[in-house]
């Protein structure tokens, strides 16, 4: 058991965040940096990726970021070795990549955007979690994973179908892994954020849903990105090693109701 100055110290670990060039992936990913982690960005947009690597060197630790599509699956196995090259052997895998297709509903939703939304959100989360997996289960290191899950895991929406359907299965599969994993010293565990002020919810800040929100939300107010951070820390931590198959709410207490 680590001593309690050491429970949340990540030095010597390395960890991958995915879509982690911006919102909740950005915070996520400079969090572990200042825990001690050295940290791998993957993500599409090659300028984003750049400004966040400035800022994890500025941190201090190992870095690095590179392109990739999540969806892309042929893709994967390569990005990860590259990650391995460059920084060590995965110890933390963040599934955070993800879009919201707001459609309206499924009689407007066409099977490509459903096709879309699963693949980005829950088929590479399964597919990169096997392969970090199969890494850290060859090792014999242990490990975590931590997938991004949401409210829309437990609440349904109208217009956002294929992304609630996606966020709920996610839940589900980080159960299944941590059942699997747990003999091997591998921590699987979600994190369900509520509504916080990134791009991907530019729109509903500046819409009717606004209001309402803020007036459900006991804290009164969005999130910002930077606090998933600690929750992050805690699932990649020594701090969570009993703890697997879990879904923490980060909602100032949206969900409550």
């Amino acid at each position: 058991m680590a001593s309690d100055t050491t429970l949340f110290d990540l030095s010597g670990r390395v960890a991958v965040v995915t879509g982690g060039n911006g919102g909740i992936g950005r915070g996520i990913a400079l969090g572990l940096a200042r825990a001690g982690a050295a940290v791998a960005v993957l993500a599409r947009n090659d300028e984003k990726n750049h400004r966040v690597l400035a800022e994890l060197a500025a941190i201090g630790r190992p870095c690095y970021a590179a392109v990739l599509d999540v969806t892309d699956r042929d893709a994967l196995a390569p990005a990860i070795a590259r990650v391995e090259r460059a920084l060590g052997g995965v110890d933390i895998l963040v599934n955070n990549a993800g879009i919201a297709l707001v459609t309206g509903g499924v009689l407007g939703e066409t099977p490509q955007q459903w096709d879309q939304t699963m693949n980005t959100h829950l088929t590479a989360t399964f597919l990169l979690s096997k392969i970090a997996a199969a890494s850290m289960v060859a090792r014999g290191s242990g490990g975590k994973i931590i997938n991004i899950a949401s409210m829309y895991s437990i609440f349904g929406s109208g217009i956002v179908p294929s992304y609630s359907a996606a966020k709920g299965a996610i839940v589900q599969l980080t159960k299944s892994m941590a059942i699997e994993l747990a003999p091997h010293n591998i921590q699987v565990n979600a994190i369900a954020p509520g509504w916080i002020e990134t791009d991907m919810t530019a729109y509903v800040r500046s819409s009717p849903m606004n209001d309402a929100i803020v007036a459900r939300t006991p804290a009164q107010r969005f999130g910002q990105s930077e606090e998933l951070a600690g929750a992050a820390v805690f699932f990649a931590s020594s701090a969570s090693a009993f703890v697997t198959g879990t879904t923490l709410p980060v909602d100032g207490g949206y969900s409550i109701y």
